[in-house]
């Protein structure tokens, strides 16, 4: 079984080592469930221009058949994620669900639709201000703004010093979120505004209960993924059994709590190509 010149990295903790065992163990109790941007994705300065490792879906293909079910739960609407994953109508992936906008959108395969919720209105109100919040914290020049429908983003990457904008805006983003009864999901160089109440830690917690799996894999690179590592880390005090996999190095304090830590999206791919070969 499997293919030795392909081996399945090994986690560093024994809680991730048991998961992994568990996964590999009962493949048809577990669910996969995986960021997008920075996970199956490379982070680009313009993320219109993201698009999924060419990997990641012969990948997905090889091991969603094999498995509970695999889920995609990305801050993105959920359609943008689908389109820019090419997972419409690929091979083995018609029971693929895509959690957008943390879990307030979900996509499925099978239905090809998307089910949401009506957007919350405070979005609106919080984007006409945006450009005048920029102007003010001095950040005008540098900072692109993300409409994303459900929820909007102020990105700093372009600007001369992106560290620097982004804490200038830290502040006047945060009492503008607040005047709108929203709240702030800081990233890399990134500061989303969006309705409180849903985070992928929910999203996760709901699916892995819809699923009833006894074993979930969550791999995430950004701080919005801290949630959902704090749900697997609640899951398996429950008896659910778990593996936490962290792409790069960029965050900290998901790195340090990770199971597994992978260099990129190309590696988080090959982590999905070695497991659908160990359980072929």
């Amino acid at each position: 079984m499997g293919n030795p010149a392909h081996p399945i990295p090994t986690p560093s903790t024994q809680a991730g080592r048991e998961g992994l065992a568990a996964l590999l163990a009962r493949p048809a109790r577990a669910v996969v469930a995986l960021d997008f941007d920075g996970t199956l994705a490379d982070i680009v300065p313009d993320p219109e221009q993201s698009r999924a490792h060419p990997s990641v879906v012969p990948a997905l293909s090889a091991l969603a058949p094999q498995v509970a079910a695999v889920a995609v739960i990305t801050g993105r609407p959920a359609g943008t994620a689908v389109r820019y994953g090419g997972f419409a109508g690929a091979p083995g992936l018609d029971h693929l669900v895509v959690l957008g906008h943390y879990g307030a959108e979900r996509w499925d395969a099978s239905t090809a639709t998307v089910h949401a919720p009506p957007p919350d209105p405070g979005v609106e109100a919080a984007l006409a201000e945006l450009p005048a919040v920029l102007e003010g914290a001095g950040a005008g020049d540098g900072a692109w703004i993300e409409e994303k429908g459900r929820a909007v983003a102020v990105h700093t990457r372009r600007a001369a010093d992106p560290e620097a904008a982004f804490e200038s805006l830290r502040a006047p983003l945060d009492s503008l979120a607040a005047r709108h009864g929203l709240i702030v999901e800081p990233g890399r160089l990134v500061l989303e505004l969006r309705p409180p109440g849903m985070d992928k830690g929910v999203a996760l917690e709901e699916y892995v209960k819809e699923t009833g799996a006894e074993t979930v894999l969550y791999a995430g690179d950004d701080l919005g993924d801290l949630a959902a590592y704090a749900a697997v880390e609640k899951l398996r005090a429950d008896g659910t059994a778990g593996l936490l996999v962290c792409s790069g190095t960029g965050v900290p304090e998901l790195a340090d709590r990770a199971d597994l830590l992978l260099p990129d999206p190309a590696a988080v791919a090959g982590l999905l190509h070695a497991v659908a070969r160990q359980l072929t």
